[in-house]
């Protein structure tokens, strides 16, 4: 028998995060990011959830998912209740988790076909 492996039909898989790093098909990141099946924008400003404000969620609602993920680095966070309320006012459903967490959730999502977004909070120094 022969075995091949399936592709997916979408453009990013994300293959490991941890609370300083994660790996977006082939390129290692270190900054914070925000992802999609098909979208990634690796050059999200954001360092720490409890100091997220709506207007951080910008980039993530104008992909219009029908959930986001947040994953909040090493350990969970949660961010800032306004937060949680830009999200639900537009009908988005909100996941707060650890980075590995996220990671594995995204996956299962995209490989759903689910229109979700995740946005990873990294700290590559450790702090």
């Amino acid at each position: 028998m022969q075995l091949s492996r399936e592709l997916p039909d979408y453009a990013y898989t994300l293959r490991s995060a941890d609370g300083r790093h994660a790996r977006v098909n082939e390129h290692t990141l270190t900054r914070s990011f925000i992802l999609s099946p098909d979208l990634l924008l690796d050059d999200w400003s954001v360092t720490a959830a409890a100091q997220l404000t709506a207007g951080d969620l910008a980039r993530v609602l104008e992909q219009e998912p029908a959930v986001f993920l947040l994953g909040t680095g090493e350990h969970q966070v949660f961010p800032p209740a306004e937060i949680m309320a830009a999200c639900l006012t537009r009908g988005i459903g909100i996941e707060v988790m650890n980075n590995a967490s996220a990671a594995r959730t995204f996956n299962v999502l995209a490989s759903e076909s689910r229109r979700v977004v995740a946005a990873f909070i990294v700290d590559a120094g450790g702090h």
